[in-house]
């Protein structure tokens, strides 16, 4: 009968890798929460920067859509910040409001002096609050639409055509 002779570093060697496995496991389950977190945290910036941008844009594009010679002016209603786009329809004057309020960007739209008020908007997204400015330029007007989002506001500045020399008129 052959012997096997046990060495008593064996038991070491067999611990040592059951360490050692253990050890890469607990790194991998590490790397793998640190990595959700991670993405987690550019997940919610992306959507943040979304929203923003978003917002920005559709305003932007709103703006360009009704630029016409006094078509747009801004307007404080109930503490809110609004910017009103005038619009002239079979002669009936209509505004369209533009205006955030509990976090969300709403639109109005309504005869002009209809009674309506800011409680009434519809939905578009969910938005930062938005302040309005129009300011003088030597050349004509410029609309400043600040998006109040922390840790820094974003701005975007709008030249009005309409309200420069040969500018379009309400048509």
């Amino acid at each position: 009968m052959k012997k096997t002779v046990s060495r008593p570093s064996e038991g070491m060697d067999f611990i040592f890798s059951m360490l050692l496995f253990l050890v890469f496991i607990l790194c991998s389950v590490f790397t793998i929460l640190i990595g959700s977190r991670v993405y987690g945290n550019i997940r919610a910036r992306n959507d943040a920067a979304f929203y923003s941008d978003s917002a920005l844009s559709y305003i932007t594009n709103k703006v360009r859509q009704s630029d016409r010679t006094g078509s747009i002016s801004v307007r404080t209603v109930e503490g809110q910040s609004i910017l009103v786009l005038a619009s002239d329809y079979d002669g009936i004057l209509y505004e369209t409001w533009v205006y955030t309020k509990d976090g969300t960007l709403l639109e109005l739209f309504s005869e002009q002096g209809s009674g309506l008020t800011v409680e009434d908007g519809l939905p578009i997204m969910d938005c930062e609050p938005i302040s309005f400015s129009i300011a003088d330029k030597k050349n004509g007007a410029m609309l400043e639409i600040t998006l109040e989002e922390t840790p820094s506001p974003r701005t975007a500045s709008l030249f009005l055509r309409s309200s420069s020399k040969g500018g379009r008129r309400n048509e």
